[in-house]
């Protein structure tokens, strides 16, 4: 098997994910690199010595690469992306897939137009609590699904995102798009449907009150994250630009009837995600969401507060790398750029997770005004749903 030849675009600490297409003589190798910072380079190489590092993704464009791992911040997704799609190179775009939904549309419309493969990196679709709640609900456990409920405790916000660009909405529009996609899409999945409108509300609560700031520009993730970083209040050394929402709430109407609620916090002291799923005949609801955890569902008979649910599912997996998903996601990548076929994950899903988390930011910083959000072309709805085959 002659190996595919990947680059990989932005070096951060999302772009160890490329690690697991890098397996020279056994189909797969990294061959490339590029990001402006030669740190950031210097450290790939040592990953990858037989790769090749530059400054600027447009160098890789004449590579003759297979595909590409696009890891860069949120806000240089969407015209890379488009630049290597129009050069015939196959895009992994690691979620979300723009900060706009115009962006999203953008970037759809290159792959449509092109003929190259696009593919979003939404690795909650692999995730082992994520599949075991899937498929109680198409085995029937809840019967039809009406409501979805997340709460989204966010632990470790004060260092993930609030030291460094994520803090920007010039860069990343919102945490409700930018670390919401991951938990709109998982509920659009689960619920069958997309989101057509939207209200919310929130603001910044806690992190805008701390004063000790610190441009971090010239540093890398892991020198600013640290578990001892508590309480949030004595947190030091936030961003210098801090103006998105560290606390929020959302109410969302999909186009299939069911209603969500999605509610983010970056300052609890615990680190996950709370899903509870409401049918016609009973409802589910997950505690913990990796291994150890489990998923239980009470849909039997009608009772007060019970903790004996009518059946518990332990959720497996691994404990790193987001519940063992990340090498099952990137594998699947790499499996649809040699072969092309149907993924778990999907361009116009990622869309809607953004056009929702766009539509909510919009509604919160209007005072909770309802947003609208715009459809998708059906042509591009059409192509997509299809594997991407004309």
């Amino acid at each position: 098997m002659t190996d595919l030849r990947f680059g990989v675009v932005g070096l951060g600490a999302r772009s160890r994910i490329a690690q697991y297409a890098h397996r020279p003589g056994e189909g797969s190798a990294v061959v490339a690199l590029a990001d402006p910072s030669a740190p950031q380079r210097d450290a790939a190489l040592e990953l990858y010595p037989e790769a090749t590092a530059y400054a600027d993704h447009t160098d890789l464009l004449d590579q003759k690469l297979d595909g590409v791992f696009l890891t860069t911040p949120d806000d240089l997704h969407e015209d890379p992306a488009i630049d290597f799609l129009q050069a015939g190179v196959n895009v992994f775009v690691e979620k979300p897939l723009a900060i706009t939904t115009a962006g999203c549309d953008r970037v759809l419309q290159a792959a449509y137009d092109s003929g190259s493969r696009l593919y979003v990196g939404h690795n909650m679709r692999h995730m082992p609590v994520v599949l075991t709640m899937r498929k109680l609900i198409q085995d029937g456990a809840i019967g039809d699904v009406k409501a979805i409920w997340c709460r989204h405790f966010v632990g470790h916000g004060g260092d993930f995102y609030f030291k460094d660009w994520h803090a920007d909405r010039s860069r990343t529009t919102g945490l409700l798009l930018q670390k919401g996609a991951h938990d709109i899409d998982v509920m659009h999945w689960l619920a069958g449907g997309y989101t057509t409108r939207v209200n919310a509300m929130g603001a910044l609560t806690l992190y805008g009150g701390i004063t000790d700031r610190q441009d971090r520009s010239g540093q890398r993730f892991k020198d600013f994250v640290s578990s001892d970083n508590w309480p949030p209040l004595e947190q030091k050394g936030l961003a210098p630009v801090m103006d998105v929402e560290d606390i929020s709430m959302a109410n969302l109407r999909l186009d299939n009837g069911v209603f969500l609620t999605y509610e983010q916090c970056h300052y609890t002291p615990d680190y996950w995600r709370n899903y509870t799923v409401i049918g016609t005949h009973g409802r589910l609801e997950n505690f913990g969401d990796g291994p150890g955890g489990v998923v239980k569902v009470w849909n039997s008979k009608r009772s007060g507060y019970r903790e004996d649910a009518d059946q518990v599912v332990e959720i497996e997996g691994d404990t790193e790398n987001h519940g063992g998903a990340d090498p099952h996601l990137v594998a699947e990548f790499v499996n649809f750029v040699r072969d092309g076929g149907a993924t778990l994950t999907s361009p116009v899903a990622a869309r809607a997770a953004v056009a929702a988390g766009y539509a909510a930011t919009q509604s919160l910083r209007a005072d909770g005004v309802p947003q609208d959000v715009p459809p998708l072309d059906p042509a591009l709805v059409s192509y997509f749903d299809n594997g991407q085959a004309r």
